[in-house]
This record gives C-alpha cells, structure tokens and sequence, in this order.
C-alpha cells in the first residue's frame, strides 16, 4: 500500500500549522494584517520551503506587498522559533509569496455568475424542432 503524504508534504503541513500560530501570536509588525496560509511547499532536500499566504480583506498591491515584504523581514525570527517548536535537523529557508489562486477563483466565479444571469434572460430554443 502506498503512502498517502511523503515526508516533505507532512514537513509543509506542520509548518503550516506552526507559523500560523507563530504569526498569529509572536509577530508583532503592525504592517502584517490577517494572514492566511493557504499552502507550504518544501523543497526535497527540505533546504526551501515556500509559504503561499493570502490577506484577507486586502486588494490593494501595495498592502500585499507590504505584509509579503513584513513577513520576510521576520523570517530569522520565525525560523528560530520553528526551530523550537519542530524537531528537525535544519529548519528550511523561508520565502513568503501571495497565493493569487484564491483572487482568481472568486474572479472566475464572479464571471461565471454573471454569464448565468445572462443566460437567464434569454429563453432557450432548441435548434431541431419544427415548426
């Protein structure tokens, strides 16, 4: 029977857990608003691991950019306090990106709704009945 998680999945999803609370509770950067982790990718060797984050309530670029470039900032502190907190040989090199997927999804959502709505004003005709 195979694996249902590899090692490096089961890494990524404990330190999800951990750097959100981490983020949640020790960060104290008033740039840093209510982020989310949506998704942690460790590399194989478990050198990197990327941290995909949304911001809830922000659109804006520039508050984005300024929470991404705050967590970043906070990454040796964060880092140390991972260290603590999951035992592993060497804690992975963090780099935080915004998770686009989640803009895009209700995007698309969004797009699909309002082609409904229009499809729903027009009465469907068959093109095979005869008249």
């Amino acid at each position: 029977m195979a694996k249902e998680y590899n090692r490096t999945q089961r890494i990524g999803y404990q330190i999800q857990c951990e750097l959100a609370q981490l983020i949640y509770r020790e960060v104290k950067d008033p740039r840093i608003g209510l982020v989310t982790i949506t998704t942690v990718e460790v590399s194989r060797d478990v050198g990197y691991a990327k941290i995909f984050i949304t911001v809830m309530g922000q659109n804006n670029n520039k508050e984005i950019a300024q929470n991404i470039k705050a967590l970043n900032s906070a990454v040796g502190f964060l880092r140390m306090q991972l260290a603590r907190e999951i035992n592993l040989r060497s804690v992975p090199q963090l780099h935080f990106q915004y998770d686009e997927s989640i803009a895009r999804g209700a995007r698309l959502s969004a797009l699909i709704e309002c082609a409904v709505a229009v499809d729903s004003q027009h009465p469907y005709i068959p093109k095979d009945t005869k008249e």
